[in-house]
């Protein structure tokens, strides 16, 4: 077998199609096929299973793709150390965000200090799909809440943030300050999606102060869910970071007293990969920053 061959391997194993990975990778549809059946003969076992014209990797498959990966993954850093010794790249840093609300003021120090390092920016609205751009190499580090607990990767906390209650500004509760989260029971919330970690954080804040929310309306974007509650229609769960979002807007923010509403931000990054140069730089300012930010 060689590298090209793992690399078709690789491509139809993440896609379970045939024809979209021939075109993927420019090649004919049988040629592909004629590699992966003549690396199956080489193993010696089936690495998909086939039901009419689909594909299914299955557990040898799954158990090979993971070595398979790891050989890019070595590969790929290697030459990113190689270029960093021979200064063949001013930097180049893939972050993933769970929120973009963090980025301006983040990135805009950094590259006052590095202007000329890149940026490839990923926005993952599931702690999961971080996971697994870590897992793949995908990315250098990423930014995100819940706390990371999977083995192979750090996670350094960064700062503890308060989440409010967002209500329009005519709303009978804006005039209190502070609430019991549960005296919002039966108010129509607005929220993100299922899925992403806003809501996960949102539901479950609500079944501690004891009670399940009442979606009105579901979005994708934190503007929109801005834009609605602006608009009378529902209130929402807002965090302290977000505060400059919301100057403009006839809305009113709650300190919500019981339960204790907080969440906590942190710094990953897989614990066997190599750091470019440029990456590591940036990790160190994200921690130098947050811990301003926070003071």
């Amino acid at each position: 077998m060689d590298l090209l061959q793992l690399k078709y391997f690789q491509t139809v194993a993440q896609l379970e199609h045939m024809t979209r990975a021939a075109e993927k990778l420019y090649i004919a549809q049988p040629s592909l096929s004629q590699s992966i059946a003549k690396l199956e003969e080489e193993l010696g076992v089936p690495l998909f299973d086939r039901q009419g014209r689909r594909i299914y990797l299955n557990q040898f498959g799954r158990t090979f793709l993971k070595r398979v990966e790891r050989i890019f993954l070595e590969l790929d850093e290697g030459r990113r150390e190689l270029a960093d010794l021979a200064g063949l790249e001013q930097g180049l840093v893939a972050l993933a965000v769970a929120s973009t609300q963090l980025l301006p003021d983040l990135l805009s120090g950094f590259l006052a200090r590095y202007p000329r390092v890149r940026f490839r920016l990923f926005q993952q609205h599931t702690l999961e799909a971080v996971i697994q751009q870590l897992e793949r190499g995908e990315i250098d580090l990423c930014i995100s809440s819940p706390p990371i607990e999977r083995p192979g990767i750090a996670w350094v906390p960064l700062m503890t943030e308060e989440i409010f209650l967002l209500v329009p500004a005519g709303h009978p509760l804006a005039r209190r300050g502070s609430i019991r989260l549960i005296e919002a029971a039966n108010e129509p919330f607005i929220s993100l999606k299922p899925g992403h970690g806003q809501r996960n954080m949102m539901d479950e804040i609500c079944k501690e102060a004891g009670f399940v929310p009442n979606i009105a309306f579901e979005g994708d974007e934190s503007a929109t869910i801005r834009g609605l509650v602006s608009a009378g229609l529902g209130v929402t769960f807002f965090t302290a970071l977000a505060e400059k979002n919301i100057t403009d807007l006839p809305v009113v923010r709650l300190t919500i007293e019981e339960p204790v509403c907080q969440r906590t931000i942190g710094l990953a990054w897989l614990e066997d990969r190599y750091l470019s140069v440029a990456a590591r730089h940036f990790q160190e300012f994200v921690i130098e920053y947050f811990s301003a930010l926070e003071q």
